[in-house]
């Protein structure tokens, strides 16, 4: 007997399956997904070169927002975005850009373990987190959120002192020197590969 998250694998995996012709997924050799170092969405491409066995080919380009880099894509077919179903305005990146961006993939897999950070010398409960929008539910309820652009952005905010801790991943709070003070574990997250390219006649 399967588990819920095994049947979830599968649904989505045939999903995949009717979203494109496997040959135009293949073009692709650019993933271009939210910065800086250190996201759950980085992870994400760097996972999905690897199970398509281009680790060696396929190259992670990271951007300030998914919006920016939907600005600069060349639309050729060798480009594609990856989301995740969590990214703020995800819906208006689909349908503001249907005649040059189709979904073509989508697979499950969890987050790096979230955490609540803070600089190494913090005693005090935090008074400002630094959160992306996405995760800010995880901000404790005495705390102020500060809106950034990435769970990365956040540990990088903490750790230059323009917050007193932040909603990140551990990778990012462990690469930045911060300290953990809550874990929210792992976090189940469907991933989106959306293809760009010249509209077609």
């Amino acid at each position: 007997m399967m588990t819920g998250e095994q049947v979830s694998v599968v649904s989505l995996s045939h999903v995949a399956d009717e979203l494109e012709p496997s040959s135009t997924v293949d073009e692709i050799r650019y993933l271009h997904t939210l910065g800086p170092t250190g996201t759950n969405l980085e992870s994400a491409a760097h996972l999905w070169f690897r199970r398509r066995g281009r680790a060696d080919d396929g190259h992670v380009v990271l951007h300030t927002s998914l919006e920016s880099a939907m600005e600069s894509v060349p639309r050729t077919g060798e480009h594609a975005l990856l989301a995740c179903a969590v990214y703020p305005e995800l819906h208006t990146l689909v349908f503001g850009n249907l005649h040059t961006c189709r979904m073509v993939d989508c697979f499950l897999w969890p987050t790096h373990e979230m955490v609540l950070a803070v600089p190494p010398d913090a005693r005090a409960e935090p008074r400002t987190v630094a959160t992306h929008p996405a995760p800010a539910g995880l901000v404790p309820t005495t705390s102020a959120r500060q809106l950034v652009t990435s769970n990365a952005q956040a540990a990088i905010d903490c750790a230059d002192g323009r917050a007193d801790g932040c909603v990140t991943t551990v990778v990012a709070a462990r690469a930045h020197g911060l300290r953990v003070v809550r874990s929210f574990g792992e976090v189940p997250m469907v991933f989106t590969v959306h293809q760009v390219r010249e509209p077609r006649p």
